[in-house]
């Protein structure tokens, strides 16, 4: 049916056409956004509040408005579609923009100023989304931020330079965290990567014989070393450093010999000596320049290497209103940022 003219010119929906468009429930978008973060519907009930059943029945809703499964069965788990991939992301948007609006309306008056410090392979990638939201919420308040090594950001939070700080899990942090006064989030689960030079040969390091070819995952050439014995070069940062535990400890568990060929005590020095094919490093894949690439391990006859927690951390005694509302931005940037990485859920 189509719309008729009302007495100011404007198009009015027939009702039919206006029921077509359903208005989904950000109380039920928050419950599915925590059932895929947490991996369990029954974990998201605990966040948000309610019954298990209560939570089913919002996703139940979610589908019947979308016209559409959300999941599919996984093995003893669920699943999203592409449907509930793409209702996912819209969800995460509609939740920011609705808190940002509550914040806005009901914060205006947050002021004083809080002291944020980023891991580096967050800190580029979403400290310009953090601020922007913040600042547009909250123009009167006052940020300083830190972009630096865990070891750094944990020294100042304990000698009370930080309110919040963005980490990696690692001992130290939990060594930290096990003091009173300071709380902790795991907000994601980050796979580490090997990482090589683009465009070099072999597996990322030049070795005279030309270029590689576009699909050579430098498997060949870490074969003929382990073959040889040459042990693989690494370019790590200067330790102490969860990645180059990690490596090493792959490598060893894989016999495979390897020597630290360059070290650095910064990121940009890092991707520099990558790019530049002096080794391989292992870092998330999150902030890479475009000129090193991730590897595939298995095709490239390299081990597996694990899941890194990414974690917020929060001094107790700096739980004001405007240190909890950036922690709560932070959490949902770096959410964003890797969505898409836990969507199995537990049935």
């Amino acid at each position: 049916m189509s719309g008729q003219d009302n007495a100011h010119g404007a198009v009015a929906l027939a009702p039919d056409a206006a029921l077509a468009r359903p208005n989904f429930d950000v109380a039920a978008l928050r419950s599915l956004v925590a059932g895929v973060d947490l991996g369990s519907f029954a974990k998201a009930a605990d966040r948000v509040a309610r019954s298990s059943s209560a939570v089913s029945a919002q996703i139940r809703k979610l589908e019947e408005q979308a016209g559409t499964p959300l999941f599919v069965k996984a093995g003893r788990g669920l699943a999203l579609t592409d449907a509930g991939d793409a209702m996912l992301r819209y969800a995460r948007r509609m939740i920011e923009l609705n808190d940002e609006a509550a914040a806005a309306v009901r914060g205006v008056n947050l002021d004083g100023w809080v002291r944020v410090g980023l891991q580096e392979d967050f800190g580029e990638a979403i400290l310009p989304d953090v601020l922007g939201r913040f600042a547009r919420a909250h123009p009167k308040v006052r940020i300083e931020a830190r972009v630096a090594r865990n070891a750094e950001l944990l020294e100042r939070l304990d000698a009370n330079q930080l309110d919040l700080a963005l980490v990696w899990g690692d001992p130290a942090s939990a060594t930290l965290v096990s003091r009173a006064g300071i709380d902790s989030d795991a907000i994601a689960q980050v796979p580490m990567q090997w990482i090589a030079a683009v465009g070099a040969s072999g597996f990322g390091m030049p070795d005279g014989d030309g270029p590689a070819e576009a699909d050579d995952d430098g498997g060949a050439r870490l074969r003929a070393m382990r073959a040889s014995g040459e042990p693989l070069p690494l370019v790590v940062f200067d330790r102490p450093c969860r990645f180059f535990g990690a490596a090493t400890d792959a490598l060893d568990r894989a016999d495979v010999p390897w020597r630290v060929a360059f070290t650095t005590p910064s990121l940009a020095g890092l991707w520099a000596a990558a790019a530049a094919g002096l080794g391989l490093t292992v870092r998330s894949h999150y902030g890479l320049p475009a000129s090193v690439r991730v590897l595939d391990a298995a095709s490239s006859g390299l081990p597996a290497l694990p899941s890194l927690p990414l974690m917020l951390l929060r001094r107790t005694s700096s739980a004001t209103p405007t240190v909890e509302r950036l922690a709560r931005i932070v959490t949902q940037a770096v959410r964003d940022a890797t969505a898409g990485e836990g969507a199995a859920l537990a049935a």
